[in-house]
């Protein structure tokens, strides 16, 4: 993986390439290259590190009405040109990949035992499959006969030097979309590289396989039979890709959330109730049968999953379990008959999420699914049997600040609904209506704390542990808060339930571990106090953020950063908050790229 940008157009399209590129550098980017067809030759340009290195080399006289584009996040080999995108087979075909072929080598003895390949690619091999069908029959045919061979994922987009209108993609597990113009059509990964050019796309199904050209779009189905897919209209905007007067994405996108949430309990909540029709009209078909829910998801999902069970089972007395899906998927299950899944993911393209989504699909006892996603285009969102939509607006810092905190807005949302058969009384849906509704306000007070927690972070950035503490439903957020600064600032950082402290992790207090709490007002406050005095004994400094009420004063080794933050259900959310702000002080202070952290990606599209 990562990104895919292609063009086939009556004019040149070698900016298009290049700036669809840049946009796509949010979801990986340890190389970058591009492939174009000119005088009847293939014409490659591959360079490692970001993508201004390859615009850099770009002949400024080059010029092609067709090509395909790159940027690579490592899986098989590690970043280098050679490794990077696109892969050329004899400079007969080029092709640019997201996704693992599973049975690359195989394949590659069972065809190119002889052949000397020049990476360490899965990819490189499919290039050399695909050429040699080519040499007797025409490129789609030579394409759907290559991909039967292969096992696994991909979205490809192929380039022949003896077809030169026409791009061939196909997709099965990574997501691949085709953008409509006038006299040009568009192929990426993700709309945010076209979203300049056009606002019509069509979504790929899985299995499909599609001719484009300047003119005209053919799609096919697994057979070859002629589909047509449905031209949606995107809201993405031009100020999406843009910063707007902020430093970094990931700052941007902290200080839109209470926009975001917003926007998530908008038309949601009618006369403080929230409607089954959030749900779509599938609802019924699981919402008078269902007994438990089981919620999958991956990283920071995987965090709002935990927090939704907690809720699911205070407020609503739902039997609920929250899992890693990348763990779920390779497990035997025992399934209760009557339970509902629940997949959450941001992009609605995370391939272990999905595959268990899939999987989950396959089993009777499971009465219905439910997607919580931000992309409504996307294969969770479209394979559910119902969807809420986050509307987070697209997010373009790697590590998701707003996505989780409209992830978990939404799960209230549908805790509602859910409970409404269980414990869920008029007078607690009119509560947590309330509550929710005074969320922008107070996250906006929450965002405060910037200049406070940017101080804090010039003597906490020189750490290189830190050890963060919740209880019970605040614990899955001291979880978020160590996985934000490991992922932006590098520091390593793990998170107790604070109740475990005395079974292990005080070994490793002393006064170069920061202890970061995260202190409520709430039934175990006192208890978490008490861990907290564990902390000091052994010499620990620690930094609390606190609620107003929750008595916590400052001193030697404590410094308190106090939030209003009322003893309600959804108190957890404003929490989130200053953990972000101190990942991304933290980060700028050690000059990480706060964005684009080292080797991750933003959409997760392999296992």
């Amino acid at each position: 993986m990562c990104g895919i940008v292609a063009a086939a157009s009556q004019n040149n399209v070698i900016n298009i390439l290049a700036d669809g590129l840049k946009h796509l550098e949010y979801r990986g980017y340890d190389s970058a290259g591009i492939a174009v067809i000119e005088n009847k030759k293939i014409h490659s340009y591959k360079r490692e590190g970001h993508v201004s290195e390859l615009t850099n080399i770009l002949d400024k006289k080059l010029t092609s009405n067709i090509g395909i584009a790159h940027t690579r996040w490592a899986t098989h080999g590690k970043p280098s040109e050679i490794n990077a995108h696109p892969h050329v087979s004899d400079n007969n075909i080029a092709i640019v990949h997201n996704g693992i072929i599973e049975n690359y080598i195989e394949i590659r003895d069972k065809f190119f035992k002889e052949t000397k390949l020049e990476s360490d690619t899965d990819s490189e091999v499919l290039a050399h499959l695909i050429n040699s069908y080519s040499k007797e029959n025409d490129i789609l045919d030579a394409v759907y006969l290559a991909l039967k061979e292969v096992k696994g994922s991909y979205a490809i987009a192929v380039l022949d030097k003896n077809n030169a209108d026409e791009i061939i993609v196909a997709r099965h597990g990574s997501p691949l979309l085709i953008g409509v113009g006038e006299n040009v059509n568009y192929i990426a990964s993700d709309a945010h590289a076209l979203i300049m050019h056009t606002n019509k796309f069509i979504y790929l199904e899985d299995g499909d396989t599609a001719s484009i050209s300047s003119k005209e779009i053919k799609i096919y189905d697994t057979n070859k039979k002629p589909v047509q897919r449905e031209i949606k209209k995107s809201n993405l905007s031009l100020d999406s890709n843009t910063k707007n007067g902020y430093e970094h994405f990931m700052l941007k996108e902290i200080f839109e959330q209470p926009e975001a949430v917003k926007a998530t309990i908008q038309d949601r909540i009618i006369n403080n109730t929230v409607p089954k029709e959030i749900l779509g009209p599938n609802v019924d078909k699981y919402l008078s049968n269902f007994n438990l829910v089981q919620i999958i998801a991956c990283g920071t999902s995987y965090h709002a999953a935990l927090l939704a069970k907690h809720w699911l089972e205070k407020l609503a007395g739902i039997p609920c379990q929250a899992e890693i899906a990348s763990e779920f998927r390779y497990r035997k299950h025992a399934v209760q008959k009557g339970t509902l899944a629940v997949c959450i993911s941001q992009s609605g393209e995370t391939a272990d999420t999905l595959s268990a989504l899939r999987q989950i699909k396959q089993e009777d006892n499971y009465v219905g699914t439910v997607a919580i996603c931000n992309v409504p285009e996307s294969s969770i969102a479209r394979e559910c049997d119902s969807t809420l939509i986050t509307h987070a607006g697209p997010e373009i810092g790697v590590a998701s600040t707003k996505a989780f905190t409209t992830q978990l807005v939404a799960l209230m949302l549908l805790i509602i609904v859910l409970g409404k058969r269980f414990d869920v009384t008029d007078e607690l849906e009119k509560s947590l209506c309330e509550q929710l509704k005074t969320l922008p306000t107070k996250i906006k007070s929450t965002l405060d704390l910037d200049n406070e927690i940017a101080e804090l972070s010039k003597i906490f950035s020189n750490k290189e542990h830190a050890l963060f503490l919740g209880r019970g439903s605040h614990f899955p957020i001291a979880r978020e808060g160590a996985l934000k600064l490991k992922e932006i600032s590098y520091i390593h950082a793990e998170a107790y339930a604070a109740g475990e402290l005395k079974h292990g992790p005080l070994a490793i207090v002393d006064e170069n571990m920061p202890v970061v709490a995260v202190a409520p007002n709430n039934v175990v406050l006192e208890k978490l106090k008490s861990n907290l005095e564990e902390v000091k004994a052994r010499g620990g400094k620690l930094y609390i953020f606190a609620d107003i009420k929750a008595g916590f004063k400052s001193d030697e080794i404590s410094q308190v950063f106090e939030i209003d933050a009322p003893m309600n259900p959804v108190a957890p959310i404003l929490f989130t908050i200053p953990l972000q702000l101190l990942a991304y002080h933290c980060a700028i202070i050690k000059g990480t790229n706060v964005d684009m952290p080292r080797n991750l990606a933003k959409s997760v599209t392999v296992e």
